[in-house]
Protein backbone atom coordinates (compact mmCIF):
# COMPACT_ATOMS: atom_id res chain seq x y z
CA UNK A 1 0.00 0.00 0.00
CA UNK A 2 1.11 3.59 -1.25
CA UNK A 3 1.63 5.93 1.62
CA UNK A 4 3.65 8.38 2.93
CA UNK A 5 6.47 8.75 5.60
CA UNK A 6 5.07 9.58 9.23
CA UNK A 7 7.44 9.53 12.26
CA UNK A 8 6.62 9.13 16.04
CA UNK A 9 8.87 10.07 19.44
CA UNK A 10 8.06 8.33 22.05
CA UNK A 11 8.25 10.14 25.46
CA UNK A 12 10.10 7.75 27.51
CA UNK A 13 12.95 6.98 24.82
CA UNK A 14 15.08 9.68 23.22
CA UNK A 15 13.23 8.96 19.97
CA UNK A 16 11.19 6.22 18.34
CA UNK A 17 9.66 6.21 15.03
CA UNK A 18 6.74 4.25 13.05
CA UNK A 19 8.25 0.96 11.00
CA UNK A 20 8.83 1.52 7.49
CA UNK A 21 8.26 0.31 4.18
CA UNK A 22 10.46 2.17 2.29
CA UNK A 23 12.45 4.99 1.74
CA UNK A 24 9.65 7.91 1.37
CA UNK A 25 6.83 5.34 1.90
CA UNK A 26 6.69 4.91 6.29
CA UNK A 27 2.84 4.85 7.26
CA UNK A 28 2.11 1.20 7.19
CA UNK A 29 -2.12 1.30 7.26
CA UNK A 30 -4.42 3.65 6.17
CA UNK A 31 -7.09 5.15 9.18
CA UNK A 32 -10.04 7.12 9.92
CA UNK A 33 -9.38 10.61 10.57
CA UNK A 34 -12.11 10.52 13.77
CA UNK A 35 -9.93 7.79 15.40
CA UNK A 36 -6.77 9.35 14.56
CA UNK A 37 -8.11 12.79 15.69
CA UNK A 38 -9.06 11.14 19.28
CA UNK A 39 -6.58 9.01 19.97
CA UNK A 40 -3.44 9.51 17.78
CA UNK A 41 -0.49 8.55 19.96
CA UNK A 42 -2.40 5.40 21.15
CA UNK A 43 -3.29 4.07 17.65
CA UNK A 44 0.11 4.66 16.10
CA UNK A 45 1.77 3.21 19.11
CA UNK A 46 -0.08 -0.42 19.01
CA UNK A 47 0.01 -0.23 15.64
CA UNK A 48 3.69 0.56 14.10
CA UNK A 49 7.48 -0.02 14.88
CA UNK A 50 9.96 2.07 16.87
CA UNK A 51 12.90 3.53 15.65
CA UNK A 52 15.62 4.81 18.31
CA UNK A 53 18.19 7.27 17.62
CA UNK A 54 20.56 8.96 19.52
CA UNK A 55 22.76 12.11 18.59
CA UNK A 56 26.15 12.57 19.65
CA UNK A 57 27.97 16.25 19.03
CA UNK A 58 31.64 15.24 17.78
CA UNK A 59 32.46 19.30 16.34
CA UNK A 60 35.50 18.70 14.56
CA UNK A 61 36.60 16.87 11.67
CA UNK A 62 39.33 14.97 13.83
CA UNK A 63 36.85 13.41 15.43
CA UNK A 64 34.79 13.20 12.97
CA UNK A 65 37.48 10.66 11.78
CA UNK A 66 37.81 9.45 14.64
CA UNK A 67 34.60 7.65 14.66
CA UNK A 68 34.90 6.66 11.03
CA UNK A 69 38.20 4.34 11.83
CA UNK A 70 36.68 3.18 14.75
CA UNK A 71 33.94 1.83 12.89
CA UNK A 72 35.77 0.13 10.26
CA UNK A 73 38.29 -1.11 12.38
CA UNK A 74 35.56 -2.69 15.12
CA UNK A 75 33.02 -3.85 12.54
CA UNK A 76 34.72 -5.25 9.45
CA UNK A 77 31.38 -6.25 7.65
CA UNK A 78 30.00 -2.32 8.04
CA UNK A 79 27.99 -1.23 5.25
CA UNK A 80 28.80 2.28 3.66
CA UNK A 81 25.50 3.98 1.92
CA UNK A 82 25.14 6.42 -0.75
CA UNK A 83 26.89 10.04 0.83
CA UNK A 84 24.63 13.52 -0.36
CA UNK A 85 24.19 17.14 0.45
CA UNK A 86 21.25 18.70 1.90
CA UNK A 87 20.32 22.21 2.06
CA UNK A 88 17.43 22.48 4.75
CA UNK A 89 15.34 25.55 5.17
CA UNK A 90 13.23 26.01 8.44
CA UNK A 91 9.76 28.38 8.34
CA UNK A 92 7.75 29.72 11.26
CA UNK A 93 4.47 28.24 11.82
CA UNK A 94 3.03 31.91 11.64
CA UNK A 95 0.79 31.21 9.32
CA UNK A 96 -2.84 28.97 9.01
CA UNK A 97 -1.82 25.04 8.20
CA UNK A 98 -4.81 25.17 5.90
CA UNK A 99 -3.49 27.71 3.80
CA UNK A 100 -0.34 25.55 3.49
CA UNK A 101 -1.79 22.71 3.04
CA UNK A 102 -3.66 24.27 -0.04
CA UNK A 103 -0.45 25.10 -1.44
CA UNK A 104 1.58 21.93 -1.20
CA UNK A 105 -1.53 19.64 -2.19
CA UNK A 106 -1.20 19.79 -6.00
CA UNK A 107 2.25 18.96 -6.02
CA UNK A 108 1.06 15.57 -3.88
CA UNK A 109 -0.80 12.05 -5.17
CA UNK A 110 -4.34 11.56 -4.10
CA UNK A 111 -3.40 9.51 -1.00
CA UNK A 112 -0.10 11.55 -0.08
CA UNK A 113 -3.05 14.86 -0.06
CA UNK A 114 -5.00 12.47 2.56
CA UNK A 115 -2.43 11.72 4.60
CA UNK A 116 -1.27 15.60 4.85
CA UNK A 117 -4.99 16.47 5.40
CA UNK A 118 -5.30 13.92 8.37
CA UNK A 119 -2.18 15.02 10.33
CA UNK A 120 -2.83 18.71 9.77
CA UNK A 121 -6.28 18.13 11.20
CA UNK A 122 -5.67 15.75 13.85
CA UNK A 123 -2.64 18.45 15.54
CA UNK A 124 -3.13 19.80 18.64
CA UNK A 125 0.33 21.26 19.42
CA UNK A 126 3.64 22.82 17.80
CA UNK A 127 3.75 22.36 13.96
CA UNK A 128 7.14 22.72 12.27
CA UNK A 129 7.60 23.15 8.56
CA UNK A 130 10.57 22.50 6.30
CA UNK A 131 11.99 22.17 3.04
CA UNK A 132 14.80 20.14 1.64
CA UNK A 133 17.06 19.68 -1.03
CA UNK A 134 19.28 16.26 -0.96
CA UNK A 135 21.27 16.30 -3.97
CA UNK A 136 18.45 17.77 -6.53
CA UNK A 137 15.54 16.04 -4.61
CA UNK A 138 13.13 18.64 -3.04
CA UNK A 139 11.06 17.33 -0.05
CA UNK A 140 8.19 19.25 1.38
CA UNK A 141 8.20 18.43 5.65
CA UNK A 142 6.06 18.60 8.52
CA UNK A 143 6.49 17.72 11.75
CA UNK A 144 3.88 17.82 14.68
CA UNK A 145 5.22 17.60 18.46
CA UNK A 146 3.05 15.49 20.41
CA UNK A 147 2.22 16.18 24.35
CA UNK A 148 4.82 19.09 25.45
CA UNK A 149 7.99 18.53 23.41
CA UNK A 150 8.88 21.07 20.31
CA UNK A 151 8.02 20.35 17.17
CA UNK A 152 11.87 20.99 15.72
CA UNK A 153 13.67 19.08 18.43
CA UNK A 154 11.01 17.44 20.44
CA UNK A 155 11.48 13.64 21.28
CA UNK A 156 7.26 13.06 20.88
CA UNK A 157 6.46 14.13 17.30
CA UNK A 158 5.04 13.12 13.70
CA UNK A 159 6.77 13.82 10.82
CA UNK A 160 5.29 14.17 6.78
CA UNK A 161 7.83 13.85 4.56
CA UNK A 162 7.08 14.09 0.52
CA UNK A 163 9.12 14.96 -2.64
CA UNK A 164 7.47 17.39 -4.71
CA UNK A 165 8.22 18.08 -8.63
CA UNK A 166 9.22 21.65 -7.97
CA UNK A 167 12.95 23.85 -7.30
CA UNK A 168 13.17 24.70 -3.67
CA UNK A 169 13.38 27.89 -4.44
CA UNK A 170 9.96 27.39 -5.33
CA UNK A 171 9.04 25.33 -2.64
CA UNK A 172 9.91 27.91 -0.63
CA UNK A 173 7.90 30.65 -2.50
CA UNK A 174 4.96 28.52 -2.42
CA UNK A 175 5.22 28.53 1.53
CA UNK A 176 6.43 32.22 2.02
CA UNK A 177 2.97 33.04 -0.20
CA UNK A 178 1.12 31.29 1.95
CA UNK A 179 2.28 33.28 5.13
CA UNK A 180 4.49 31.61 6.01
CA UNK A 181 8.20 33.31 6.99
CA UNK A 182 11.59 31.20 7.17
CA UNK A 183 12.60 30.86 10.60
CA UNK A 184 16.24 29.70 9.31
CA UNK A 185 17.95 27.72 7.04
CA UNK A 186 20.95 24.97 7.42
CA UNK A 187 22.70 22.84 5.56
CA UNK A 188 24.99 19.24 6.15
CA UNK A 189 26.45 16.75 3.95
CA UNK A 190 25.67 13.10 5.23
CA UNK A 191 27.36 9.63 5.25
CA UNK A 192 25.76 6.61 6.87
CA UNK A 193 26.83 3.09 7.27
CA UNK A 194 24.84 0.29 8.69
CA UNK A 195 26.47 -2.33 11.15
CA UNK A 196 23.69 -5.44 11.59
CA UNK A 197 20.09 -3.87 13.24
CA UNK A 198 22.39 -0.01 13.70
CA UNK A 199 22.80 2.46 11.44
CA UNK A 200 25.25 5.42 11.81
CA UNK A 201 25.01 8.74 9.99
CA UNK A 202 27.82 11.12 10.37
CA UNK A 203 26.78 14.86 9.67
CA UNK A 204 28.53 17.88 8.67
CA UNK A 205 26.13 20.62 9.87
CA UNK A 206 26.65 24.28 9.71
CA UNK A 207 27.31 26.09 13.06
CA UNK A 208 26.87 22.43 15.20
CA UNK A 209 30.37 21.04 13.15
CA UNK A 210 30.22 17.33 12.80
CA UNK A 211 27.41 15.36 14.63
CA UNK A 212 26.45 11.92 14.79
CA UNK A 213 23.83 9.79 14.64
CA UNK A 214 22.73 6.18 16.30
CA UNK A 215 19.56 4.39 15.04
CA UNK A 216 18.15 1.20 15.31
CA UNK A 217 14.16 -0.32 14.70
CA UNK A 218 12.14 -2.32 16.96
CA UNK A 219 8.92 -3.78 15.90
CA UNK A 220 7.52 -3.62 20.08
CA UNK A 221 7.74 -0.44 21.55
CA UNK A 222 8.69 -2.49 24.77
CA UNK A 223 11.74 -3.52 23.23
CA UNK A 224 12.62 0.33 23.22
CA UNK A 225 13.99 0.47 26.78
CA UNK A 226 16.78 -2.53 25.44
CA UNK A 227 17.22 -0.96 22.19
CA UNK A 228 18.71 2.14 23.67
CA UNK A 229 20.75 0.43 25.96
CA UNK A 230 22.46 -1.73 22.99
CA UNK A 231 22.36 1.70 21.16
CA UNK A 232 24.25 3.67 24.15
CA UNK A 233 26.53 0.46 24.79
CA UNK A 234 27.32 0.32 20.79
CA UNK A 235 28.13 4.24 21.13
CA UNK A 236 30.83 3.51 24.33
CA UNK A 237 32.44 1.21 22.06
CA UNK A 238 33.06 3.93 19.30
CA UNK A 239 33.62 6.38 21.96
CA UNK A 240 30.70 8.49 21.64
CA UNK A 241 28.47 10.58 24.04
CA UNK A 242 25.23 11.51 24.09
CA UNK A 243 23.99 15.35 22.91
CA UNK A 244 21.87 15.70 25.84
CA UNK A 245 18.26 17.02 24.66
CA UNK A 246 18.15 20.45 26.73
CA UNK A 247 21.58 21.44 25.18
CA UNK A 248 20.71 20.50 21.68
CA UNK A 249 17.72 23.00 22.43
CA UNK A 250 19.91 25.68 23.05
CA UNK A 251 22.43 25.33 20.15
CA UNK A 252 19.06 25.14 17.75
CA UNK A 253 18.07 28.66 19.30
CA UNK A 254 21.35 30.15 18.70
CA UNK A 255 21.69 28.89 15.08
CA UNK A 256 18.60 30.52 14.42
CA UNK A 257 19.05 33.61 15.75
CA UNK A 258 22.61 33.76 13.73
CA UNK A 259 22.00 31.84 10.81
CA UNK A 260 23.25 33.84 8.49
CA UNK A 261 26.56 33.32 9.81
CA UNK A 262 26.83 30.05 9.34
CA UNK A 263 24.62 28.54 6.43
CA UNK A 264 26.65 27.66 3.74
CA UNK A 265 29.52 27.34 5.45
CA UNK A 266 31.94 25.39 7.74
CA UNK A 267 31.90 27.53 10.60
CA UNK A 268 31.04 26.63 13.98
CA UNK A 269 29.87 27.50 17.36
CA UNK A 270 30.18 26.14 20.85
CA UNK A 271 26.69 26.20 23.06
CA UNK A 272 27.36 24.72 26.63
Amino acid sequence: MAVGYTKIKDTNILMSTIATNGYQSRFLISYSYSFVSLVPFVYWYLIFMFEIEIKSLLGSKERADELRTRLFKLFPDLKTLPSHRQKNHYFTSIGELGKVEKAIAPFLSAEKQQELSRIILSTRGEVSIRTRDADGKVLFILKTSIGSDTSSNGVSRIEFEEAVPLTLAELDQKLLDAGLAYQAKWSREREEYVEGETHVTIDKNAGYGYLAEFERIVEDGKDAGKAKEELQSFMEQVGCEELLQDRLERMFAHYNKHWQEYYGTDKVFIVE
